[in-house]
């Protein structure tokens, strides 16, 4: 297992280097010449050295699958080609349910050379990709045709499929193409689940543990149906490969449903839906389990309903995004095209199993090909409502800040009010400045502007005041023309220099507006405090109305 192990890294490693060089042929991972077969099914008493010399005795029209399950032989057409010691050839075919598989090679000369696998199958002939290789011993005459045993022949898809032959060096090229596939999607899969992983422990939406683990379950599928499980595990028999296989496939299908489910807004899946996906999901993961555990005894009956459960799923998608599309769901869009290489291939997928298309090897490894971009769209899409979240975050922080800005401003001048100013000012250490202006003759400025002229006086005056004032000083309007000015009395405020900057300000229609200050020092640790330093503050404001106004009064002794 370790030397498998190392077998993969070391392919892996130099699958990106290698890719860049390959032929064009290689770039498919189907190395080498196709080539023509015929089948033959097998009555138990048949001898190898005649029948491949009797080539006219198998069917070459038939569809394989046709014939149903059990052994076959299965001859190619004549190949006419050399397989040398430093050039071997190489024959290729694809990864089906079978038992044991037997070669035999006819040469010019006569002679017939055989080999066989054990009962682990086609596990030591697994090449990446999913590919079995067996390799045409070199000899000096020509290789006429190829003749297989194959026993045990689920016949789902075929007897012997997507036959090539192939040199080495393609075959070499072939897995280092593959390899680099491989080995970009594991890097890509592996990087999607630690930064989502990542995210999960910073936000904690549940939508991002789905995420993880469809990926996750992706590439386990991914290491299953590639191949390289069987050069991780070089014991395991084929057949179980295959059936690990469609378990991983069956939960890969229920968790990107359950992602989805769990992706786009509650509304999306309610009602029908909601149970419809729910079914769907319970379906493909019963039965992938069901075909792990029963495939050895009633295959035919289980891929059957493996494949519906498939097409339930792609089914279950078209509701979903009508669904989306008519509430208007904000990710539609990005599930769109995240599901619609998923849905695209599973459809193919379906009527390859029912024979409807031909087998091809690119349609056996679609599913991979298709989560693959499904992988990556989804982690765009689970960035973009990750975006959206933080978008409603910061609209509601900024909806809290401002509704606090108007429950604590005076919303004609901008100012603190009255509460705000107060739950700001008690509790101050150390003694404190108050100022409380009064705007003189007030009501004879309405009387002569009119409110709005005179809300337009008030105005003025408040942007004077936070303009000119100390940064940190408390400015608020606490009665109509009535404003309150504290400050730490250690940068005590000059009243005169307010009374002068408001003798300088323009005034609509250039009326004339003047303002009586009172002042007063004190401390303001507590309600009863400010109480004291508001009653000195505001009588000496009455001092300085009663003496003419335009004018300041202090009232320190009161404070004391």
């Amino acid at each position: 297992m370790v030397g498998g192990l190392i077998r993969i890294l070391l392919a892996l490693a130099g699958g990106v280097a290698m890719l860049c060089g390959a032929p064009a042929q290689a770039q498919t991972g189907v190395a080498g010449r196709p080539l023509s077969v015929c089948v033959l099914p097998d009555n138990g008493a048949m001898d190898p050295a005649r029948l491949i010399n009797e080539p006219g005795r198998f069917d070459c029209t038939t569809a394989q699958h046709k014939l149903g399950a059990g052994d076959f032989w299965v001859i190619s057409h004549d190949i006419g080609e050399r397989s040398r010691g430093r050039m071997p050839l190489n024959v290729r075919f694809a990864s089906l349910w079978q038992q044991r598989v037997t070669l035999h090679v006819l040469y010019a000369d006569g002679t017939v050379a055989r080999q066989s696998t054990d009962a682990r199958g086609i596990t030591p002939l697994i090449q990446l990709g999913a590919i079995a290789e067996m390799r045409i011993p070199p000899a000096r005459a020509r290789v006429v045709r190829l003749l297989w045993h194959v026993e045990g022949a689920s016949n789902l898809r075929g007897v012997l499929v997507g036959a090539r032959l192939s040199t080495a060096a393609q075959s070499e090229h072939a897995n280092l193409a593959m390899s680099a596939l491989y080995a970009g999607f594991g890097g890509l899969a592996i990087a999607l689940i630690i930064y989502n992983l990542a995210l999960w422990g910073a936000l904690r939406h549940r939508f991002q543990l789905y995420y993880c683990l469809m990926v996750a379950l992706l590439l386990a599928y991914t290491f299953s149906s590639s191949g390289a499980l069987a050069w991780a595990w070089p014991d395991i028999a084929n057949n179980t490969r295959l059936r690990t296989n469609f378990l991983l496939l069956g939960m890969t299908g229920t968790a990107a449903l359950v992602f989805a489910r769990s992706f786009f807004e509650p509304r999306v899946f309610a009602g029908w839906l909601g149970r419809y996906a729910t079914l769907v999901s319970i379906a493909m993961s019963g039965v992938g389990l069901f075909y792990f555990c029963t495939a050895p005894f009633a295959i035919r009956w289980v891929d059957l309903a493996f494949t519906c459960s498939f097409v339930g799923l792609s089914i279950a998608v078209v509701p979903m995004l009508w669904r989306a599309w008519r509430l208007r769901s904000n990710y539609l869009w990005l599930f769109s095209i995240a599901w619609g290489a998923p849905v695209l291939t599973a459809a193919i997928r379906a009527l390859s199993n029912l024979h409807l298309i031909p087998w091809s090897f690119w349609i056996d490894n679609s599913t991979i090909l298709a989560m693959m971009v499904e992988a990556v769209v989804s982690s765009l899409a689970v960035a973009y409502r990750i975006k959206l979240l933080r978008d409603e975050r910061d609209d509601a922080i900024e909806r809290e800040v401002m509704m606090r800005r108007l429950a604590d401003t005076d919303p004609l001048t901008g100012l603190l009010n009255r509460r705000a100013f107060l739950q700001q000012a008690i509790g101050r250490s150390g003694e404190q400045q108050l100022l409380i202006v009064d705007l003189d003759h007030f009501k004879s400025v309405n009387e002569t502007l009119g409110h709005d002229g005179g809300d337009e006086v008030l105005r003025i005056f408040a942007r004077m005041l936070r303009t000119s004032l100390p940064a940190g000083t408390l400015v608020a309007r606490i009665g109509g023309e009535e404003f309150a000015i504290l400050t730490p009395a250690e940068q005590p405020i000059e009243p005169e220099t307010v009374l002068a900057k408001l003798r300088q300000l323009r005034m609509p229609f250039d009326v004339h507006v003047t303002a009586s200050i009172g002042a007063c020092r004190g401390l303001l640790v507590s309600e009863v405090d400010w109480k004291a330093l508001y009653r000195a503050a505001d009588s000496a404001l009455f001092d300085a109305k009663s003496a003419g106004r335009d004018r300041v009064r202090s009232g320190l002794r009161h404070a004391a």
